[in-house]
């Protein structure tokens, strides 16, 4: 029996694991309450990396509340709780020291969890495919695995470089030369409250070392060839979420597409939103709001149905 393997990732400011997972859980359960085919096994995949570089955000916040001026600034819980948690991670991801070891952690549990060996990855289970459910910073950190050129620069190490190579190894038309034939493919991607637009600004400003377009180009390429269509990405975004953006023009821009290029299909899902939310839309009110809409999404029915009736009908 085939199998969808439904791979969930975290954003910033996760830390505690267990109820991390349970949330995860959850949302996996009102998907596949969405998916009616007997005839395949839906399975997920949970990576969690909430844990690293933790120590070194509570050792910064712990010196800020030090200063004497702290207490006399505004908006305080907003600032430890989500601000700094959120640019803590994304700054401390960045740091070649902090990245090596979310790739490690993710490397060993993606592997662990869908429980094929290398070896089998190389000729995985005729009709396996993935699926991508990635929340907020995560989308950056596991594309950033997938697809960055960082990872191939001489400073990288043997070790982590054999791990990325067996993380690419897992999604067909990721790996290296003729790896590229090896993995399962990706059937739909799905962000939740996703920064990658900002990202995007990598690439505008001529960056290199993380720069996802050529392998992420290239990927989705040779995931039309052999799907012969173009992959769903569906992008959804709570209009009270601060970090969340469209996509739909920005992807094409990301990828540096032709016209006629047609590799991907992008749809920009509005997570729903009261009419008390539309009201205050203009105000600094959904800031303070923020970070409750920008976690809302694991727990929205309409986002677990949308992926359940994407997986269903790809």
């Amino acid at each position: 029996m085939s199998t969808d393997y439904i791979v969930f990732i975290h954003g910033v400011n996760v830390r505690n694991e267990e109820a991390y997972s349970r949330q995860a859980n959850e949302m996996f359960l009102n998907i596949k309450a969405s998916i009616n085919n007997p005839s395949r096994t839906v399975k997920p995949v949970i990576l969690y990396w909430g844990n690293v570089g933790q120590s070194s955000t509570n050792n910064l916040l712990m010196e800020l509340k030090a200063s004497p001026q702290w207490k006399k600034f505004w908006f305080q819980d907003l600032r430890t709780t989500q601000f700094l948690p959120f640019v803590g991670d994304a700054a401390l991801y960045l740091s070649r020291t902090v990245s090596k070891a979310i790739v490690e952690q993710l490397t060993e549990q993606a592997l662990n969890q869908i429980g094929l060996s290398l070896e089998q990855l190389k000729e995985p289970p005729k009709g396996d495919r993935l699926h991508l459910v990635t929340h907020s910073w995560g989308t950056v950190v596991l594309f950033d695995i997938l697809f960055s050129s960082r990872w191939e620069e001489d400073a990288v190490s043997p070790q982590i470089r054999q791990l990325i190579e067996n993380m690419r190894r897992g999604f067909f038309g990721v790996g290296t030369d003729l790896e590229k034939e090896f993995g399962i493919p990706l059937a739909s991607i799905h962000t939740m409250g996703s920064p990658i637009a900002l990202f995007n600004l990598v690439n505008i400003q001529g960056g290199n070392s993380f720069n996802l377009t050529p392998k992420l180009k290239e990927f989705l390429e040779k995931l039309q060839v052999k799907l012969k269509k173009p992959l769903p990405w569906k992008n959804y975004a709570h209009p009270g979420d601060p970090i969340a953006y469209p996509l739909k023009g920005v992807i094409p821009l990301f990828l540096d597409l032709a016209e006629d290029q047609n590799i991907v299909s992008v749809e920009d899902v509005i997570s729903p939103s009261s009419w008390i939310g539309r009201l205050f839309g203009r105000s600094i009110l959904p800031v303070i709001n923020g970070g409750k809409a920008h976690g809302s999404y694991w727990t929205e029915r309409k986002v677990a149905k949308m992926i359940g009736k994407v997986i269903q009908s790809s």
